[in-house]
């Protein structure tokens, strides 16, 4: 037991700043390559803040461990919500900008009863994973025809949302380190974290699925957490809404998509019966908080309290 605690806690040491590593390193690389600011948040931040999501729920399902690798994404979608975006709003209240109320938050809501409607046969398969990453290229190149064409603004904000997560270098084999070093620090971190994981539910009488929307969900969001934070105490905390949504979408249509594309992906029935019920309701409770285009310390907490009652009541025995 105390072993499995120690590969726990190496695996969330390596997820967070393997995590961080891969993200800075990628983002200083690309701006010394000359890639656009707002490419480089739609595609480099986006995605590589939801690698962590990714390596885990891939060890677990070709591991033979399902509920964890879908509790993972399930998990990891409230603790955006309802940690993440809390403890930044506690921090600093978020103004929403119109664009993420009109566009942004209803996707994911949208993508996110997909998800619900295609688990419902108990699997989401290769075909299911096939549409979840098409809708995850389409996603991405959409979002930045948009913000070309229509968000000078974003443009700007992008710009300085990625300059407080990783200033340029001009260092080509520096950067290039880091992202090595990052990718290596999370395969370990990940690969450790299910292990421990796994042990310790077993050792328990856990349900792995339980396992995996807290524990493993919070440890995959650590890299969400840290970026949030850190542009919140930079009172910049409108702009890590729209990463903390984006990685959102992207747990369902990246993580599982890939993930269900190499291996299909069976549906625990608890998540069918409370916890994707309770995704939506954070994502919805989101989208109603966001329409006064402000969320204020009072809903924060309204959402950190949530966050824990539900992680809380994951625990209690069936």
């Amino acid at each position: 037991m105390l072993l499995d605690v120690l590969w726990i806690a190496v695996g969330l040491a390596g997820l967070f700043f393997g995590g961080n590593w891969l993200v800075k390193g990628a983002a200083r690389l690309a701006q010394t390559l000359g890639v656009s600011p707002i490419v480089i948040g739609l595609t480099i931040v986006a995605y590589g803040t939801s690698t962590p999501e990714l390596l885990v729920s891939l060890q677990a399902a070709l591991g033979g461990n399902a509920d964890i690798s879908m509790g993972n994404v399930v998990g990891s979608n409230i603790a955006n919500i309802g940690l993440i975006i809390g403890a930044s709003a506690l921090i600093f209240p978020m103004v929403v900008q119109l664009q993420f109320l009109r566009r942004e938050v209803p996707i994911m809501i949208g993508i996110s009863l997909i998800f619900f409607f295609l688990a419902q046969d108990g699997r989401i398969g290769s075909l299911d994973g096939l549409l979840f990453v098409a809708g995850a290229v389409g996603y991405t190149v959409f979002s930045y025809l948009m913000s070309k064409r229509n968000e000078p603004e974003l443009i700007r904000q992008t710009q300085e949302f990625t300059l407080i997560i990783a200033k340029p270098t001009n260092r080509l084999l520096n950067d290039l380190f880091l992202v090595a070093i990052g990718v290596a620090v999370l395969l370990v971190g990940s690969d450790r974290l299910v292990l421990g994981a796994v042990n310790i539910a077993t050792a328990l009488g856990v349900p792995q699925v339980v396992i995996g929307i807290t524990l493993v969900a919070v440890g995959t969001s650590l890299p969400e957490l840290a970026t949030s934070v850190i542009a919140a105490f930079k009172r910049e905390s409108e702009i890590a809404i729209g990463n903390v949504v984006g990685s959102n979408i992207f747990n369902i249509l990246a993580i599982l998509g890939i993930t269900s594309l190499i291996t299909p992906i069976n549906v625990n029935p608890r998540l069918l019966e409370l916890d994707i019920f309770v995704m939506l309701g954070f994502a919805v409770t989101l989208f109603i908080f966001c329409l006064n285009r402000r969320i204020s310390r009072r809903e924060a907490a309204l959402l950190l309290t949530a966050y824990t009652i539900f992680t809380v009541y994951a625990f209690v025995p069936r």
